[in-house]
C-alpha cells in the first residue's frame, strides 16, 4: 500500500515557487487572469480618484457660492437705497442755494418761488421710484388708504365723505405707504330727518 505524501511548500525551490507564482498570475478565473483583474482594479481607484477629486471641486464652488451670496446680500442691504439718495443730492443743494439766498435777500416771493420748485424737484423724484399721493378730495372715507382723526358736521359734503385732509397719504407702487390723516363728514340728525320723512311718505290715494 502506497502513502500519499504532502508537499511541504517551504521544501520547494526558489525557481519552482517562481514558477508556481507565475501560473497563479496567468491562471484564468470567473473574471480573468490575475493580471486582468489587477489593471481593472487600478482603472477602478483611478475612476473613484477622479469622482472624489470632484467632489472636493463641487464643494468648494458652493461654499464660495454661500460666501458670496451672503457678501452680495450685506452689500444689498448697505447700498440698496445708493440710486435714491443719489437722485436727492440735487435737491439737497436746492435747498442749500435757497437758505443762502434768503440769508441774503429780503425777497420773499423769490424765496417761496424756490420752495416750490423744489418740493415740485422732490415730488419727481418720488414718482421715478414709484411713490404716489392718495386720493383725498371728493373721496368716500376709505379705511384702507385714509386714517380718520375726527368726524366734523358738514353742509357740504355727503355723510362719510372726506372733508379736510390734514397729512398727505402715499402709496409704493400700489402698496400702503402712509395712510392719509383726514376729518370725515358726519351729518346732523337734523340734516337726515327731512331724508327719512321724505322716504318714509306713503302716496294717499282717494276713492
Amino acid at each position: 500500500m502506497v502513502r500519499k505524501t504532502t508537499e511541504d511548500p517551504t521544501e520547494r525551490s526558489p525557481a519552482d515557487q517562481e514558477k508556481l507564482s507565475d501560473e497563479a498570475m496567468h491562471k484564468e478565473g470567473p473574471g480573468g487572469t490575475v493580471d486582468e483583474l489587477m489593471d481593472k482594479l487600478k482603472a477602478k481607484e483611478k475612476e473613484a480618484a477622479d469622482h472624489y477629486d470632484k467632489y472636493l471641486r463641487a464643494a468648494a464652488e458652493l461654499d464660495n457660492y454661500r460666501k458670496r451670496a451672503v457678501r452680495e446680500k450685506s452689500e444689498a442691504i448697505k447700498y440698496g437705497n445708493e440710486n435714491l439718495l443719489r437722485d436727492l443730492l440735487p435737491m439737497v443743494d436746492s435747498l442749500d442755494r435757497a437758505i443762502e439766498h434768503a440769508a441774503t435777500s429780503s425777497d420773499f416771493k423769490a424765496f417761496t418761488e424756490g420752495l416750490k420748485l423744489i418740493q415740485n424737484q422732490l415730488a419727481c423724484y418720488l414718482e421715478k421710484y414709484g411713490v404716489t399721493k392718495v386720493d383725498c378730495r371728493d373721496m368716500d372715507f376709505d379705511p384702507n388708504v385714509h386714517e380718520a382723526m375726527m368726524k366734523v358736521e358738514s353742509d357740504q359734503h355727503e355723510d362719510n365723505k372726506v372733508v379736510c385732509e390734514f397729512e398727505k397719504g402715499y402709496l409704493l407702487n400700489g402698496r400702503l405707504l402712509r395712510p392719509a390723516k383726514v376729518s370725515v363728514c358726519k351729518r346732523s340728525r337734523q340734516d337726515k330727518q327731512p331724508e327719512a320723512e321724505e322716504s318714509g311718505k306713503r302716496i294717499e290715494i282717494k276713492a
